[in-house]
């Protein structure tokens, strides 16, 4: 099976995640093909999404954000997923969120490796929505996390 993976990211974020993502997905896919596209900030991504999906051909979008440790960087991402989530129902594509915000970390260095991890598995979820939703369906209620450590599921009686 071919497949058009969309990656919309922007330049507000700290860190070029689109290679990690692609490299992620390649690994999974074979003739994957990608389009990308690259905005200012957050707040562009709704838009970018739905330009990969209806005129680009994508079949699933991969959004990756980095936004700011203040409030209104907050209120802004938010925004963004509230347009992202208008993307899907209004095309009816998958728009897999990646967002890492840049106070999730005390250093860079531990903000890098959040970011890149976020990325990664995402981009693993993206290719299991696609071709193995059944995965998806195993890992229902087991705590999955992305950027940090899963948290396992709560089993009764603890």
């Amino acid at each position: 099976m071919n497949f058009k993976v969309g990656i919309a990211d922007t330049t507000f974020s700290k860190i070029d995640l689109a290679p990690f993502a692609m490299d992620e997905i390649t690994q999974l896919i074979s003739n994957v093909k990608f389009s990308r596209y690259t905005v200012p900030g957050v707040k562009d991504l709704p838009v970018a999404t739905k330009v990969l999906i209806e005129k680009m051909g994508c079949s699933i979008v991969l959004a990756l954000g980095m936004p700011g440790p203040a409030p209104i960087d907050k209120q802004c991402a938010h925004e963004a997923s509230l347009g992202l989530i208008w993307t899907q129902l209004l095309t009816n594509k998958h728009v897999i969120e990646a967002f890492t915000h840049e106070d999730e970390a005390s250093d860079e260095k531990e903000l890098y490796e959040i970011a890149v991890d976020r990325t990664r598995k995402h981009a693993q979820n993206l290719v299991k929505l696609i071709l193995k939703p059944e995965e998806l369906t195993k890992d229902a209620g087991m705590g999955k996390r992305q950027g940090h450590p899963d948290a396992g599921p709560i089993r009764q009686g603890r």
